[in-house]
């Protein structure tokens, strides 16, 4: 019988956290270790994640343990760095990061880390020792335009995108209470979003002539999970041959699929499937990206890094079934 390998979760209490207790509870290479919060040590993981009644009897730990494999941090932004600058872990410990803290490159306390997108840098988390998780819209925005610029074609990019409460974090705001929200739209940080700097990062890599801009208007959804984003570009090539674009692109990457039908956001509620759609007229094409936030825009995607980087199959612990009603 194949041994597994231990899991740590630091900042388990929020949203992603839960998600990847959730994910790794249920991993038929893992054994979740320990999950640390502070403000909720001591207490049951169904204490704060109620669905969990009945299906573990782990409670959060004051304490971490360096004697795992692998720890997810599932902090806020600027609280990883903080974390690691202030705890240290051996090298053997590999580490996977959900904040925007190392994204764009940033290296500590000699920990290089690589940028966890599965369907571009397949083979660098393979052997990376350290990932940083991509952002929610920045994966969704991603992959719905990488084959083009993979081909050299990207130029001016106008997105619109529509977010869940769940994108904005546990901890309650105006903007994320019930009575905002519900019934409600509205349209937030236009032109300014952080994850600007990692997609265009990524472009730039991809395509090194890309020059952008990337107009990109994110909104704020009466929903609490998902992101359905469309990315118009124009692009002087039959819509057949985009299409074989992209397919040729995802073959190989279980979790991303180009429809040949219209794409809803229920089809990824509770999946780490990315769905695309790609629509023209004349040289304008929309590509039409859908993912869950939680999913294969956070906690998803890192058990997927994970699985990468201890050769376990792909789509180990996360096959899992959407709510479409």
């Amino acid at each position: 019988m194949k041994e597994k390998i231990k899991a740590g979760i630091i900042g388990g209490a929020g949203y992603t956290g839960g998600e990847t207790i959730r994910l790794l509870l249920n991993h038929p290479d893992v054994t979740l270790d320990f999950v640390h919060s502070r403000s909720n040590a001591g207490n049951p993981l169904h204490s704060v994640h109620s669905d969990l009644l009945g299906e573990s009897d782990l409670r959060f730990a004051a304490e971490w343990s360096d004697a795992v494999d692998v720890i997810f941090l599932c902090l806020g932004h600027g609280e990883s760095k903080k974390f690691l600058l202030e705890n240290s872990f051996p090298a053997s410990v590999k580490i996977i990061d959900l904040s925007q803290d190392f994204r764009l490159g940033d290296s500590l306390e000699g920990r290089q880390f690589v940028y966890g997108l599965p369907e571009l840098k397949r083979d660098e988390i393979k052997k990376a020792h350290n990932i940083a998780n991509p952002g929610c819209f920045a994966t969704a925005i991603e992959l719905s335009i990488l084959p083009l610029a993979k081909a050299g074609l990207l130029g001016e990019v106008f997105v619109t995108g529509i977010t869940g409460s769940t994108g904005a974090g546990q901890r309650l705001q105006e903007t994320t209470h019930f009575t905002w929200r519900a019934n409600n739209i509205s349209a937030y940080k236009t032109l300014t979003h952080q994850h600007l700097k990692e997609i265009n990062k990524t472009l730039k890599e991809v395509q090194p002539a890309f020059g952008g801009p990337i107009n990109f208007i994110p909104w704020r959804g009466d929903f609490p999970r998902g992101i359905f984003v469309s990315s118009c570009v124009s692009v002087s090539m039959p819509v057949e041959k985009i299409k074989e674009l992209y397919n040729d692109f995802y073959r190989e990457h279980p979790f991303t699929v180009v429809s040949d039908s219209t794409i809803n956001l229920k089809q990824v509620v509770n999946n780490n499937k990315c769905l695309l759609g790609i629509e023209h007229d004349g040289d304008k094409v929309v590509i039409h990206s859908a993912i869950d936030n939680l999913l294969k825009g956070a906690s998803g995607q890192a058990v997927q890094n994970m699985n990468l980087m201890f050769g376990f199959e792909e789509t180990a612990g996360l096959k899992l079934k959407s709510i479409v009603f």
